[in-house]
């Protein structure tokens, strides 16, 4: 069943460039971004904060469903996928405009019960024009029953022709969850994410395994990125080193057991 009511959402931002440089830091680079400087791909994630008192929060930390986005009866959530088209760089210390559209609400059957897919686009606009355009999927799903068994979790390839070792503590994953403004308790709260969530440990952030990807992608390729998409296959947490890997336009992150917990495709 799908049901392609739109909502829509305008947040405005100053795209503060002190804001940029705690990223860079934070993802083990030098502070350098100054005000008039094109931001890297996926920053705008630093911006277009949209906070709501704690008493309109869910349990999970993140705001309650039911404004811009569904509220669809599942309580978990998180960050599936995602898809972005590059029209031109994004600068620092300068207004910009995030148009926010619900494009489709899919629900579905899955293997482990209900499941519901939320796309959501995102128009980022600057001087008077279209910088990115984004496109995100999110996936809600109901608390899994006592005899629930774990999902099947997918190898990754060893082909690559580039590859570096990253491992993110949980310091990392809150200066992360502070400057996107993520209050996901998966993040940050090892009880909940054991107890509710059924992690053994707090999870890295999708988008910053996508990040990191994308900075990746953009050296190899020796050019800015035109589109990057990505898609989560399997969670990695605080303390596990990764692998991240590139191959002729293709990207993945591969665990320290092998499996494969993202995957990416760049032009």
């Amino acid at each position: 069943m799908s049901d392609t009511s739109p909502t829509t959402q305008t947040l405005t931002d100053i795209l503060d460039p002190a804001r940029a440089r705690a990223m860079e830091v934070t993802l083990g680079s030098s502070a350098r971004i100054a005000s008039g400087d094109p931001l890297p791909p996926f920053f705008h994630h630093l911006y277009f904060w949209d906070p709501v008192v704690s008493d309109d929060l869910g349990r999970d930390g993140h705001p309650r469903t039911g404004a811009f986005l569904p509220d669809l009866g599942l309580p978990r959530r998180m960050w599936a996928a995602g898809r972005l088209q590059f029209h031109r760089p994004l600068i620092a210390g300068t207004v910009a405009d995030k148009i926010s559209t619900v494009e489709s609400v899919t629900r579905k059957d899955g293997r482990t019960g209900p499941l519901a897919f939320v796309k959501v686009r995102h128009d980022i606009r600057q001087r008077q024009g279209i910088a990115l355009t984004e496109w995100q999927e999110l996936v809600y799903r109901a608390d899994p029953g006592p005899d629930a068994k774990p999902a099947e979790v997918p190898r990754a390839r060893t082909d690559e022709s580039f590859a570096m070792s990253m491992r993110f503590s949980s310091t990392d994953l809150f200066r992360y969850s502070a400057l996107t403004f993520n209050g996901h308790r998966i993040h940050y709260d090892k009880g909940y994410a054991r107890r509710v969530e059924g992690y053994e440990n707090i999870v890295v952030h999708g988008p910053l395994l996508a990040q990191v990807l994308m900075l990746l992608a953009t050296q190899q390729m020796g050019r800015p990125l035109a589109t990057f998409s990505y898609r989560a296959t399997a969670p990695l947490l605080a303390g596990e080193e990764a692998d991240f890997c590139w191959a002729d336009g293709a990207a993945w992150v591969r665990g320290p057991d092998g499996r494969q917990c993202l995957t990416a495709e760049a032009t």
